[in-house]
């Protein structure tokens, strides 16, 4: 049986978590490291990591350095590193990246692409 290698984040590192009660819609960009329990409709553009946690829900097209989906997402997503997607993430969209981790029970409806690191 092959073992998974989640990247695992500190969430008590994080400066920004944007908590259940965050509703957004339109154009998010960040450059730190940022967790989403909320939901957002439209896009997000990263430089850094985004973090959506388990009662979060992503209606957009997101780009970001790492992405570590345990929510729900509907649309493309494309790293330049890294996805992760939990037992509990379920995702409607393409997503791309040079490496992606599934853990069983994750839900994928789309395409997967792995690029080479930095291409996406």
């Amino acid at each position: 049986m092959s073992e998974i290698h989640r990247r695992g984040i500190d969430e008590r590192e994080l400066e920004t978590i944007l908590g259940e009660d965050f509703d957004f819609e339109g154009e998010v960009e960040f450059s730190k490291p940022l967790k989403l329990n909320g939901s957002i409709r439209g896009r997000v553009r990263a430089t850094s990591d985004f973090l959506i946690g388990p009662g979060a829900k992503v209606e957009a097209s997101v780009f970001a350095r790492y992405v570590d989906a345990r929510g729900e997402v509907i649309g493309d997503i494309i790293a330049t590193h890294k996805i992760e997607l939990s037992s509990t993430a379920r995702v409607r969209g393409d997503i791309t990246a040079p490496e992606v981790v599934m853990e069983s029970g994750a839900r994928l409806n789309g395409l997967c692409t792995m690029d080479e690191e930095g291409s996406a």
